[in-house]
């Protein structure tokens, strides 16, 4: 089990690095400011309503806000899982749009690492969208999460104010909070000696958001070409590993898996 000392004071520090103060959702108030962040983000509808998030913080599951004063930066929701073994599932993160990559997002995940290393759980389970860079980025680099399985259309058609009616193919990761990569990840080292020196086998462009925002064809067309090649590495059993401009797949067997999607 990691150290419950190290993993709080890497909370607080991450936390002192972005200026904002990490809370647990306890109140009423607390939880209408979840829900507004994640509503700011995707759209009306889109989170759980207060009084539900205030039941699931109340039950003891990781829902926190980052805050400034009393400006609310971010927000995260998470809650139990059992399926694949006792975990927490990340179900929302959401970060002000003018903050994004000023470290609140890291905060509120090491405050989340701590929370559940206290009471003993030592797995967090979350999705996210293959194709956006960033996500890859934050997600497997600097948590240092791996992928552990690929659900096209998971949500169905979300229609909201960042995904549209884009299909939702997500990424499955599972972040062992208390495996020694993580903390080499969240430190600085993010697996930069496991970076892959072949081309990518699934090149990513530098941001799918963008594109799907001014080019929807070209979007959609990436959408289907990417769900195919994924699903055919990750159902032969290849493992996936972030290059920084896209996916490599490592074959079970110890084969590369070259072929390259354009």
């Amino acid at each position: 089990m990691a150290d419950l000392d190290s993993a709080h004071s890497a909370a607080e520090r991450a936390a002192a690095r972005a200026d904002v103060e990490i809370v647990e959702v306890s109140t009423p108030g607390e939880a209408a400011a979840t829900v507004d962040m994640f509503s700011a983000t995707w759209g009306e509808g889109r989170g759980a309503d207060p009084s539900t998030l205030q039941a699931i913080a109340h039950a003891g599951n990781p829902v926190l806000l980052a805050r400034r004063g009393d400006a609310v930066l971010g927000a995260l929701f998470s809650f139990m899982g059992w399926h694949g073994g006792l975990h927490v599932h990340s179900h929302m993160t959401a970060v002000a749009p003018q903050l994004r990559s000023g470290g609140v997002g890291l905060a509120l995940k090491l405050a989340q690492r701590a929370q559940c290393l206290e009471h003993g759980i030592t797995e967090v389970r979350w999705t996210y969208d293959p194709l956006i860079r960033r996500n890859a980025r934050f997600n497997l680099w600097k948590l240092g999460a791996d992928v552990v399985a690929f659900h096209p259309d998971f949500y169905g058609v979300l229609d909201d104010a960042i995904n549209g009616t884009d299909r939702s193919d997500r990424f499955e990761v599972s972040w062992r909070l208390d495996a020694p990569e993580v903390d080499r990840a969240y430190s600085g080292s993010a697996r930069l000696d496991a970076i892959p020196t072949r081309r990518d086998d699934l090149a990513l462009p530098d941001d799918f958001e963008s594109l799907r925002r001014t080019d929807p064809a070209a979007a959609a067309l990436l959408r289907e070409r990417s769900r195919t090649r994924i699903a055919d590495a990750v159902g032969a059993g290849s493992s996936v590993r972030f290059t920084g401009t896209g996916y490599v797949f490592d074959r079970a067997d110890g084969a590369d898996d070259e072929e390259e999607t354009r």
